[in-house]
C-alpha cells in the first residue's frame, strides 16, 4: 500500500485560539478549502457527479461515493485515505510568530494529488483557523513540507520538488505462534474511539485491540491496494483472548466538535492512557508496528487512535 507521512511547517501570523485537541479544527475546514480549489461543479451533490468516481475532493472526503464496496466485505462504507496529525500539545493560546507544525498521512494513490492537498492547506493559513480574537482568527503561513526529512515545498518557490513514489508499506510477516510470554506497553498518545458489539468501549481488552487492528488493516489493504492481505482473521481474534491485561491506566476523555454538516455541537469521546498486556503477543507484533503508522479506532481522519507500543 502507498502510504505518504507529511510534515507540514507553519508560522502564526497574528494570535490564535485553539482548542486542547485541534485534530477536528483542521479536519473541517480542510474539507471545505480542497472543495474550493478543486470541485468543478460546486452546487452538484457529490453523490450524484458525473465526476464522483475522479475528483480529488470526493475520494478524500466523501469516499463512500468514490469507492465501491467490494461484495461480502465487512464494512459498509471505504475507510477516508488520510490521517491529519495535529500537536499532541494541549496549548491553545498561540501568539504571532509561534510555530504551528502537522503531520498529513495519506494512503493509495491520493499520495499523487499531493500539491491539490498542499494548497488547501496554504489557502487555510489565509482564512485562518480557531476562535475569533475581534475579527480575525489565527492566520498562519506554509513554510514549508517535508517528507523523509527532505524539503519538497516551501513559500520560497511556492513548487513541489517531486519527492518520488510515496514509499510501499507492507504488512510484515507473523512470526507464528511463539510460547514465549512477553510484556507490551500501549500508550493512546490521541483519543481512540471503539466499538465492540455495537457499543463504545471505555476499557480495551486485547482481543477488542487486535479486532480494531485487524478491520483497519483490512480495510486500508481492501480499498488502497491490492485487496485484504491473506490473515487468520479468526485465529487471531480467538487467541488474542488469552493474552492478559498486567497493568492498566485508562481514563475517558470527552471532547466537543461542531459539525457544518449536521449545524450543530457534537460530543466525541475516547479512551486515553497506557495499558500493558502479558502473553503470547509476537505473532502480533507486525499488527502492532503497522497500526502505529496509520492510527487506528473512529474518527482517524481527525487524528483519532494514535498508538505507541513498547516491548517492556
Amino acid at each position: 500500500m502507498q502510504y505518504g507521512k507529511y510534515n507540514f511547517k507553519c508560522f502564526f501570523e497574528n494570535d490564535a485560539i485553539l482548542p486542547p485537541y485541534k485534530g477536528s479544527t483542521f479536519r473541517g475546514i480542510f474539507g471545505h478549502a480542497l472543495k474550493k480549489v478543486v470541485c468543478a461543479l460546486k452546487r452538484q451533490d457529490c453523490k450524484d457527479c458525473l465526476l464522483k468516481e475522479r475528483c480529488i475532493y470526493t475520494l478524500v472526503f466523501e469516499t463512500k461515493h468514490a469507492l465501491k464496496v467490494p461484495d461480502g466485505f465487512r464494512i459498509s462504507a471505504p475507510p477516508n485515505p488520510f490521517v491529519i496529525e495535529p500537536p499532541l500539545s494541549d496549548e491553545t493560546m498561540y501568539k504571532k510568530g509561534c510555530s504551528f507544525d502537522f503531520n498529513l498521512l495519506l494512503f493509495g494513490k491520493v499520495n499523487n494529488s499531493l500539491a491539490y492537498l498542499i494548497y488547501a492547506f496554504d489557502q487555510i493559513g489565509k482564512t485562518g483557523i480557531g476562535k475569533r480574537i475581534g475579527e480575525n482568527r489565527g492566520a498562519f503561513s506554509l513554510k514549508e513540507v517535508k517528507y523523509n526529512d527532505s524539503i519538497i515545498y516551501s513559500d520560497k518557490d511556492r513548487s513541489l520538488i517531486n519527492s518520488g513514489e510515496a514509499e510501499e508499506m507492507l504488512l510484515k510477516n507473523q512470526t507464528g505462534h511463539n510460547d514465549s510470554t512477553i510484556r507490551i506497553k500501549l500508550i493512546l498518545e490521541t483519543p481512540l474511539r471503539l466499538k465492540f458489539e455495537n457499543h463504545l468501549k471505555a476499557d480495551l481488552p486485547f482481543h477488542v485491540l487486535m479486532r480494531a487492528m485487524l478491520r483497519r488493516i483490512s480495510s486500508l489493504f481492501a480499498f488502497y491496494d491490492n485487496g485484504e492481505p491473506v490473515i487468520d482473521y479468526r485465529g487471531l481474534a480467538e487467541r488474542a483472548k488469552n493474552v492478559r491485561i498486567a497493568e492498566q491506566n485508562l481514563s475517558w476523555f470527552d471532547w466537543k466538535r461542531y459539525s457544518n454538516r449536521q449545524d450543530q455541537s457534537m460530543l466525541m469521546g475516547g479512551i486515553t492512557g497506557s495499558i500493558i498486556y502479558e502473553g503470547k503477543i509476537a505473532e502480533y507484533m507486525p499488527l502492532i508496528e503497522f497500526c502505529e503508522k496509520v492510527h487506528i479506532g473512529k474518527q482517524t481522519s481527525f487524528g483519532l487512535g494514535k498508538i505507541r507500543t513498547e516491548v517492556i
